[in-house]
């Protein structure tokens, strides 16, 4: 019988599949290169990276398995932000979003056996303008450490957040819409 893998590490993915009613699941996290080419846009760095973890996934799964994958990236312009390195670099990051728009983007791929389907989403994020003490108040939470861009829109984060073109879930690591699509190709249907 196909078992549904999530091949994340992630929390808050979990969190969003049990959201949408996936609450038989495993989780298998492979170990995965992310480098990709220079030349990609940002919503085929996210696709490129999506792919690879599938493919490491699969590898781990038997060829009946659904695998699920997700990459997500925070861009300032065509700049790549990751997770903050220390407190520091997140100020630095935090204070660059302040007062302007960035995109989130995430690549999901849902593998069985060969058939892989990949698929990207992209959120318009608008920071409002912060004082450095509202930006070191909110680092000394400690949320922004282990999140792209140095911010989680779904916790204390969104005090930042002036507002949002597109997907919130996105913004959170996986456009549960999207995926929900995407999994009705491969015959499973969440309504």
């Amino acid at each position: 019988m196909a078992q549904i893998v999530l091949a994340s590490g992630s929390p808050r993915r979990r969190e969003l599949l049990e959201r949408i009613g996936i609450t038989d699941f495993i989780i298998r996290v492979p170990e995965v290169d992310e480098t990709f080419p220079e030349e990609l846009t940002p919503p085929q760095v996210v696709a490129y990276i999506s792919r690879k973890k599938a493919e490491a996934a699969a590898k781990l799964c038997a060829e009946d398995d659904i695998v699920i994958t997700a990459d997500t990236m925070v861009f300032l312009d065509q700049s790549r932000l990751g997770k903050p390195r220390d407190e520091t670099h997140a100020l630095e990051m935090l204070m660059a979003l302040q007062g302007r728009k960035h995109t989130v983007c995430t690549g999901i791929t849902v593998r069985r056996g060969m058939h892989s389907l990949t698929e990207t989403e992209s959120t318009s994020v608008f920071f409002r303008s912060a004082t450095e003490t509202e930006l070191r108040s909110y680092i000394a939470t400690g949320e922004p450490m282990d999140k792209a861009g140095a911010y989680g829109v779904q916790g204390r984060g969104a005090l930042l957040v002036e507002r949002l073109e597109g997907d919130f879930f996105n913004v959170m690591g996986l456009p549960v819409l999207r995926l929900s699509r995407m999994l009705k190709q491969f015959g499973i249907s969440l309504l």
